[in-house]
């Protein structure tokens, strides 16, 4: 549709055309002889055609559920006429997986990181205490504050801070259950993360989830960088926050010390996140974010989807992309998974999206999940990886998480993302201690009411003044930036300290 037209129509099947801004009952929509029948909010859906009841509406050229009742054309598609069905396409495995403008090693893009070695590149410079269990994350809490907060990392000015991990786990949990190895290894997964220039693991010492054990399983040595102790052992709180902070003293000349270096943009791994989403959504920023992950994964880097609840009815989307038959497959047992899983927790998969969610114009989770989607750009999909797991395949990747932020992001980092890119209509405001996130506008009204905390605007596509190529292209500049020393708007606040949320699955006894 022309930028003139109050309404924006994506595909021309679509039964539903987005408000670009309010529309009162009345008005003209800018599509040849489409009246407003009622008014129609910014970012919600306004009927074409007549629908009539038990039909199929369709947006972005795919189903996003049934109309209830009789609409009218012009009339106000959203919760009152609109219902979800359950997803039925038909998957196609491995039919669009041409890796389109891959650049030769010596074209790409650099950017300035930390050297690990084989622990891979940083983006930021850390000092990380990690609690295996709740009972330690008081003294830890109180350890970081010390270094942040009274000036024991004065001097070190090439240290980013001290970062406490706590949760509310560790014990009254099976060794054997999920949920165990999802915590281990996320623990794991933070413990070697480049973002660190040191770890200190912290433990009570009666905990089910012991040190010893993770130490063991996940081949992790300690040493200069990885330090442990327990409370019990050092004979309580006092000594051990005395002790804690005399290890952080001596890691501080040696983290101190290392130097940002030229670095191939392999060694960016982001991680693809969307919060507070909106009828924009879809629309703008995440097919902006979209752009930025192919010209991130053409430059040799890797780009993490994630929250498969937020996928639901938009996999077959992602089967199609799959290198192989078993990547598609391996996509689609992890669906299978979240439908038992709600359905044993009295709960079903179009419990998403959120009041807020709803608020901005979205109605059913096929909409969202058609909109979420369009993050993931349009490489092939070369690995699906369960909550947490190590990302060791560069390109365009899967992660298995559910679609509470924290929760997400928290195992995408697990994975090694030391970059996140974050789409938001309503205005989630999170950081993500280590990794630096960049909170990514939908709408222009929102980002001019909170821009102090979002880095970049995609709002101009939706007006017709922007386009999502040339957002695409400011956002992938802004990763290369922001890994390479740039602060990002939540880090110039110092947040991000209470956004690590392993994800707590089964029984806590």
């Amino acid at each position: 549709m022309p930028a003139i037209s109050s309404v924006i129509l994506l595909n021309p099947i679509d039964d539903v055309a987005v408000a670009r801004a309010m529309i009162r009952a009345g008005s003209p929509t800018g599509i040849d002889g489409l009246i407003a029948a009622d008014q129609i909010p910014r970012g919600h859906k306004i009927a074409v055609c007549d629908i009539q009841a038990g039909q199929e509406i369709r947006k972005f050229g795919q189903p996003i559920g049934v109309a209830t009742q009789f609409i009218p054309a012009g009339g106000h598609v959203h919760l009152q006429n609109l219902a979800v069905i359950e997803s039925e396409h038909p998957y196609q495995f491995s039919v669009d997986i041409e890796e389109a403008g891959m650049l030769p090693q010596a074209d790409c893009r650099t950017f300035m990181g930390f050297d690990r070695g084989a622990g891979g590149v940083g983006t930021r410079n850390f000092i990380g205490i990690i609690t295996t269990v709740n009972c330690s994350a008081t003294v830890s809490k109180y350890i970081a504050e010390h270094f942040n907060r009274t000036g024991g990392l004065d001097g070190f000015d090439n240290v980013d801070g001290v970062v406490a991990l706590t949760h509310g786990g560790g014990c009254a949990i099976n060794t054997n259950s999920e949920g165990y190895r999802y915590l281990a290894r996320t623990l794991q997964g933070y413990a070697r993360h480049p973002n660190f220039g040191g770890i200190l693991m912290i433990g009570l010492g009666c905990e089910t989830n012991q040190i010893g054990p993770i130490l063991e399983h996940y081949k992790l040595e300690e040493g200069n960088r990885l330090r442990t102790m327990t409370i019990q052992d050092l004979g309580g709180t006092r000594k051990t926050i005395a002790a804690a902070s005399e290890m952080i003293r001596d890691m501080l000349p040696e983290v101190n010390s290392a130097k940002r270096t030229v670095q191939p943009l392999s060694g960016i791994k982001l991680a693809l996140e969307c919060g507070g989403s909106d009828g924009y959504s879809g629309i703008s920023a995440n097919p902006a974010l979209g752009y930025a992950s192919d010209l991130l994964v053409r430059n040799g880097g890797t780009s993490v989807l994630a929250e498969t609840p937020e996928i639901y009815g938009a996999e077959h989307l992602l089967t199609r992309r799959a290198v192989t038959p078993a990547v598609a497959e391996k996509l689609l047992s992890r669906i299978d998974w979240w439908r038992d899983y709600t359905r044993r927790n009295g709960a079903e998969l179009n419990n998403n999206p959120s009041y807020g969610n709803k608020l901005g114009g979205l109605t059913t989770i096929l909409e969202k999940s058609l909109g979420a989607v369009a993050k993931g750009g349009s490489m092939p999909l070369k690995a699906v990886y369960e909550y947490s797991e190590i990302v060791d395949e560069p390109g365009f990747v899967f992660m298995d998480t559910p679609g509470y932020d924290p929760v997400a992001v928290t195992g995408q980092v697990a994975g090694g993302c030391n970059v996140i890119c974050f789409t938001t209509g309503r205005g989630s405001v999170s950081g993500f201690k280590p990794a630096p996130c960049v909170k990514i506008a939908t709408n222009t009204e929102m980002y001019n009411h909170m821009r102090e905390d979002m880095d970049i605007n995609c709002g101009d596509i939706v007006s017709g003044d922007d386009t999502i190529e040339a957002a695409g292209e400011r956002i992938f500049e802004e990763i290369i930036a922001v890994a390479s020393g740039k602060k990002t708007l939540s880090e110039t606040f110092d947040y991000g300290d209470n956004e690590f949320v392993p994800w707590q699955v089964g029984a806590i006894t």
